[in-house]
């Protein structure tokens, strides 16, 4: 055979020679991480206004004017209702309930959860409040929105006591619960 019709031959060989390990070390190569999360879950304003809709209901069925306070998962406000008759002072009161539960991710409260009174802490609670810029709060009714284990917002509600203000944010989060799983909402 002819050496110039095994040149093309030889060529292929000992290119193949080289890519092999090229193609090994760019496999060895640690991943990067990703610059962006991706599927992530977020509240949206038609989810935020059925919590609305739902806890307006548990409120009228408890007899309460209240006002109500849906922000998403990094506390910015999506959806707000003050009630007819509501107090106009506990508007501020709830969409901070609602940034406390979602920065936080817990529930809105007195500190330390266990209910032991602290002095020292009861007087130092209203001055962190006021330095975080009403991201803080010692008062019930703040309550996050956790759906497949993200929490993806927090409601707020101000007008009735703490365990009633708690009672009337996770009836609205139980129906976009509902909503979200295909049920029909239970009555409030």
């Amino acid at each position: 055979m002819p050496i110039a019709r095994l040149r093309p031959l030889a060529f292929c060989a000992l290119a193949s020679l080289f890519a092999v390990p090229i193609a090994r070390a760019q496999e060895a190569k640690p991943a990067e991480p990703p610059l962006v999360t991706r599927g992530r879950i977020e509240l949206n304003l038609a989810g935020a206004e059925s919590i609305l809709k739902a806890a307006q209901a548990k409120a009228k069925s408890l007899g309460l004017a209240m006002n109500l306070a849906v922000v998403d998962s990094g506390g910015h406000l999506l959806a707000f209702a003050r009630m007819d008759g509501a107090r106009p002072a506990s508007g501020q009161t709830a969409l901070t309930k609602a940034v406390a539960a979602a920065t936080f991710r817990q529930e809105s409260g007195p500190l330390p959860p266990k209910g032991e009174p602290d002095l020292l802490l009861s007087l130092s609670v209203p001055a962190a409040a006021a330095a975080s810029g009403g991201k803080l709060t010692a008062l019930k009714g703040g309550v996050p929105v956790v759906f497949e284990g993200q929490i993806i917002g927090a409601v707020g509600v101000g007008g009735g006591s703490g365990d009633q203000d708690a009672e009337v944010a996770k009836a609205g989060i139980q129906a976009l619960l509902e909503l979200l799983a295909g049920a029909k909402p239970a009555a409030p």
